[in-house]
């Protein structure tokens, strides 16, 4: 496998960026279809305060054995001195502005609403936003982790990601902690996206973003993963009034009288009476 190495895993060359792009591209049509099926917004379903308290203490527990084999994964770098200076993060800066831009964005659009209400779902959306991006990037560059770590690389990878997935699965459903959160047509539009961008990421070789092209790809789809998450806690639009309009009275002088709408004789006749 040609490695092209600029950080942290193995770009994707030859026939695999154009098979991965293939797969994203697939990935990102089913989507935009799933959402164009969606007739109304989908409320999440709301957990009942035990289960608030199951899902917060499997997020504490996830974190805690991510941690846990975090170290032993470094901890096997170190003995197999594979642990050298850390590579630069550029996108740490972006990342960081763009969790305090939906904190303050759902805060303004949330305006209607109690402050414990705005103040729970700023939270839940600034945490859970990143793990968007996150999810799908980790699965696309699980395999080619850099350097692989003896004897079994496959093993070590399993032993950092495996836990990863489990944190970003608990994040993700603190979702269902925001009374505002529901799944809308911008939702799937913009995931969608996300993923378009993932594909042509894929076809340059899914580099690390340590030259202009990768991390304007990594920036694009990190603000179009925030924007999915934002799009959860955007206000529902007032529906237009579809019923008929409500008739109207005649004018006076147009309605019928007593008399209107009978024969000559019969009016003849009621004047007489």
């Amino acid at each position: 496998m040609p490695k092209t190495v600029d950080g942290t895993w193995v770009s994707y060359s030859g026939t695999a960026k154009i098979d991965l792009a293939i797969v994203l591209v697939a990935a990102a049509a089913g989507v935009m279809y799933a959402g164009t099926r969606l007739r109304r917004p989908v409320r999440l379903p709301r957990p009942g305060e035990t289960a608030i308290g199951i899902i917060v203490l499997a997020w504490l527990l996830t974190i805690t054995a991510f941690l846990i084999c975090a170290h032993q994964y470094v901890r096997a770098m170190r003995q197999h001195h594979l642990l050298h200076a850390l590579p630069s993060d550029p996108i740490a800066p972006v990342t960081g502005a763009c969790v305090l831009a939906i904190f303050v964005a759902i805060l303004i659009v949330a305006r209607s609403h109690g402050w414990r209400v705005r103040l729970v779902s700023a939270a839940v959306s600034a945490i859970a936003a990143p793990m968007v991006f996150e999810f799908p990037f980790d699965l696309i560059v699980m395999a080619r982790t850099y350097p692989p770590i003896p004897p079994d690389p496959a093993l070590y990878r399993v032993l950092f990601f495996a836990p990863l997935f489990l944190v970003e699965f608990a994040t993700l459903s603190f979702l269902t902690f925001a009374p505002m959160a529901r799944l809308t047509k911008a939702t799937f539009v913009s995931f969608a996206l996300m993923l378009a961008v993932f594909a042509a990421w894929a076809l340059s070789g899914f580099a690390y973003p340590a030259t202009p092209g990768p991390f304007a790809f990594n920036v694009l789809s990190k603000i179009l993963a925030f924007t999915t998450a934002l799009t959860l806690f955007l206000p529902m639009r007032s529906r237009a009034r579809t019923g008929p309009p409500a008739a109207e009275p005649e004018p006076a002088a147009s309605q019928p009288g007593p008399a209107r709408g009978l024969s000559p004789s019969a009016r003849l006749s009621c004047r007489v009476r």
